[in-house]
């Protein structure tokens, strides 16, 4: 008990991110719109809430920083493709590259500078029970509001009138703008929470997991997020079980070397890029699984008609 409950704690933490960004761009992804710039996003999320939470010293803020700086930051790649109808794939790589230049120029000075952490709350009596209480009920706020999220998009996508007309979107955009749907407005607030749910993203990495600010700490997590929206085929409760087996995958490298394993260090540092390439590669050798669940229109311009 004493080495599995830290076990699981560790990989909640690990998980968390890969939940917020892969949540927000299966969205992204269900209107139709592919997003490669979810790493960038991260990164001035993070740098954005740690900065913030240096000069205010509210943690809230912080949060709200990093949510709003990864929505500008999808804006101008929704202002990009959808108004000026730029290539999806070439812009969000530009985004992504933008992003890492971006968050090292601005966190210059806040390299070295520490930060206590999310504070815990736990819930009273609840906590208290053995094993399922730490597991549960003793986690900061972000941990409590990914969860939030999943069941928030689950029903929307699946009981709401506007996530039906957003899958719709996806699915057929002449279609839906034949009805009298503003496709490219759903497009851009589908983009938007997007960006917001990267950005929150990378807060939790700057503010939680690793409460200090480092160049490129998202550490290719955003890449993963994308991978874990084909490996979970477009489908909420997939993606939380996918954040959590690839959030377990990343602390195994970490309780392998505290054992002694005799495995190089480095190897054991690609695992989660090496489990990503791996999933990526069995699922894309069922073509028809992909076309029965992917949006139909994911990738597709659209050019508005009178």
């Amino acid at each position: 008990m004493e080495i599995l409950v830290p076990t699981l704690l560790t990989i909640i933490t690990a998980a968390t991110p890969l939940l917020f960004a892969a949540i927000g761009e299966m969205v992204t992804e269900k209107s139709g719109v592919l997003n490669l710039g979810v790493e960038g996003m991260m990164l001035v999320g993070a740098v954005v809430a740690f900065a913030t939470v240096h000069h205010t010293d509210s943690a809230f803020l912080g949060i709200l920083a990093g949510i709003l700086a990864g929505a500008g930051m999808s804006a101008i790649f929704g202002i990009l493709v959808l108004g000026l109808q730029s290539s999806q794939v070439a812009t969000g790589l530009a985004l992504t590259i933008f992003g890492v230049g971006l968050s090292a120029l601005w966190g210059q000075s806040l390299v070295g500078v520490a930060y206590e952490g999310l504070p815990k709350l736990s819930v009273p009596l609840l906590s208290d029970i053995p094993l399922v209480g730490p597991l549960l009920f003793n986690h900061d706020i972000l941990v409590y509001g990914s969860f939030a999220v999943v069941l928030a998009v689950v029903w929307f996508l699946g009981h709401t009138r506007p996530g039906l007309v957003l899958r719709a979107v996806g699915d057929s955009h002449d279609a839906a703008h034949a009805i009298g749907y503003s496709v490219l407005r759903i497009r851009f607030f589908a983009i938007l929470f997007g960006g917001a749910m990267a950005g929150i993203a990378g807060a939790y990495l700057s503010l939680a997991y690793s409460p200090l600010w480092i160049e490129n700490m998202s550490a290719g997590r955003g890449w993963i997020a994308l991978a874990l929206v084909v490996f979970a085929t477009w489908r909420p409760w997939r993606v939380l079980v996918g954040a959590y087996l690839f959030g377990g995958i990343t602390i195994l490298q970490l309780h392998a070397q505290a054992f002694g394993v005799g495995i190089p260090s480095q190897v054991m540092s690609m695992l989660p890029y090496l489990a990503t390439i791996l999933v990526l590669v069995l699922i894309s050798r069922d073509q028809n699984k992909i076309k029965r669940n992917a949006p139909a229109c994911i990738g597709k311009p659209f050019h508005p008609t009178a």
